[in-house]
């Protein structure tokens, strides 16, 4: 866990080093209450034991007018619950039926993708 000084404040997070220009302190973001996915317990255990692991890879996207997370809120959910005081965001300002359509879009595609079985099991044998 990496743990550094930004603007006079601890900062804890495991963020890619590419990312932390990006880093917003997760008290000022509000999880999508209107949020269409849902993270059970299993999901945020999951995505916490990946963020612990491997760190914080991707984006969060946010809309600025409120600073509604649109598009990782299974990822800010994990990073509070691993203690952490930041994530890596973009924020975008847009209107919330186009920030909703983003999230939507981002959700459905990710349904639509399937696993090609022979690959996934050699890639867990090795």
């Amino acid at each position: 866990m990496a743990k550094k000084r930004q603007d006079d404040a601890e900062v804890v997070c495991n963020v890619a080093e590419q990312l932390r220009p990006f880093l917003v302190p997760v008290n000022e973001l509000t999880p999508d209450p209107a949020n269409a996915r849902t993270h059970g317990e299993r999901n945020v255990a999951a995505i916490a034991a990946s963020m612990k692991r491997f760190g914080q890879d991707q984006l969060l996207v946010v809309q600025k007018a409120g600073m509604v997370v649109r598009k990782g809120n299974g990822r800010l959910e994990a990073a509070l619950r691993l203690g952490w005081t930041h994530v890596a965001a973009i924020v975008v300002d847009e209107g919330s039926v186009e920030a909703t359509a983003r999230a939507l879009a981002d959700n459905r595609a990710s349904d639509l993708a399937s696993w090609n079985d022979a690959v996934l099991g050699q890639l867990l044998r090795s």
